[in-house]
C-alpha cells in the first residue's frame, strides 16, 4: 500500500490496519479516547506557535481518530464514517438558515443568538447542555458565559464586570482571614470565574493567557536551572535570592 491523498484510500488504510496489525485490532474507544484529547492538544499547541508544517500533521492525526473510532463503531454496527460525514453535514445546514434558508441576520451576534435558539429547539433543555463536563475548568467557564452571552445574559461592557471582580477579591479575602478551608476553595473558585468574565469582555481567552504565563514559567525556571547547573550548583544548594536574580536574569533576556 503506497500513501494517498484520497479520503477514501486512507478509510481502507485503517480498515487495513484494523484486520493485521495486533495493536491497532487491539483497540477500542475507550482505550485511545485520551490519545484523542492529547492529539487535540497538540493541534492547538501548533497553531499557537503558527507551525503550519506540523499543524497539517496534527490535524491528520485528528483525522486518524475519527476514522478509527468510526470504524470501530462500523465493526459494531453503531454508525459508519458516511454517517459521520452525513449528521455534521445535516447539522450544520440547520443550524445556518441565514446561509442555506431565508433568515436574515445583520451580525455574528444574531447569528449565534440564532445558534442557541435552534439547539433548543431540538430538544435540549438548556443553552448550556453540550458542553463537556471534562473541559478543563477555564475553558468551561469561558463557554458557559459566551453561552449565557449570546442569550443576552451578559455585562453590557467590562467596567461592570471589573465591580464584580473587585467584590469577588474582597469576598476571597474575607474567606482567607477566616481560616475556612471550605470557604476559601469556593471564594476562590468564584474569583477565577469572574477574572474569565473581565477576561472574556476584553476579547482575551482566559485559556490562551495562562498557556503563555506556563510557557513563561518554564522558560525562566529552565533558565534558573541551567544557570545554576553551569555553576556546579542544584536548586537544593541554592537560595531564593540568587534564584530570583536568575529569574530577572531569565525575564530580561525574553523582553
Amino acid at each position: 500500500m503506497t500513501p494517498s491523498n484520497k479520503f477514501e484510500d486512507f478509510v481502507e488504510l485503517i480498515s487495513v490496519l484494523r484486520r493485521e496489525c495486533p495493536w491497532d485490532r487491539k483497540q477500542t474507544h475507550h482505550s485511545i479516547k485520551e490519545n484523542l484529547i492529547e492529539e487535540a492538544y497538540e493541534a492547538v499547541e501548533a497553531i499557537e506557535d503558527e507551525d503550519y508544517d506540523d499543524l497539517s500533521k496534527e490535524l491528520g492525526d485528528l483525522l486518524l481518530h475519527v476514522v478509527f473510532h468510526s470504524k470501530m463503531a462500523a465493526e459494531n454496527d453503531h454508525f459508519t464514517i458516511d454517517d459521520v460525514i452525513y449528521r455534521i453535514s445535516e447539522k450544520l445546514i440547520r443550524r445556518h438558515p441565514h446561509v442555506f434558508d431565508n433568515v436574515d441576520v445583520e451580525n455574528e451576534k444574531e447569528v449565534a443568538s440564532n445558534w442557541e435558539t435552534i439547539k433548543l429547539s431540538e430538544g435540549r433543555e438548556s443553552i448550556l447542555d453540550g458542553i463537556p463536563g471534562h473541559l478543563p475548568g477555564l475553558i468551561k467557564a469561558q463557554r458557559m458565559q459566551q453561552k449565557a452571552a449570546n442569550v443576552g445574559f451578559d455585562w453590557h461592557k467590562w467596567e461592570l464586570a471589573w465591580e464584580k471582580l473587585n467584590e469577588e477579591i474582597d469576598e476571597w479575602r474575607e474567606a482567607v482571614e477566616s481560616q475556612d478551608a471550605e470557604k476559601r476553595a469556593d471564594e476562590f473558585g468564584d474569583l477565577l470565574f469572574s477574572l474569565v468574565n473581565v477576561g472574556r469582555l476584553l476579547d482575551l481567552n482566559a485559556e490562551d493567557s495562562i498557556r503563555k504565563t506556563n510557557k513563561k514559567f518554564e522558560s525562566r525556571f529552565r533558565y534558573i536551572e541551567k544557570e545554576l547547573k553551569s555553576r556546579n550548583k542544584s536548586l537544593n544548594d541554592s537560595n531564593l535570592e540568587e534564584m530570583d536574580e536568575l529569574w530577572n536574569e531569565a525575564k530580561n533576556k525574553s523582553n
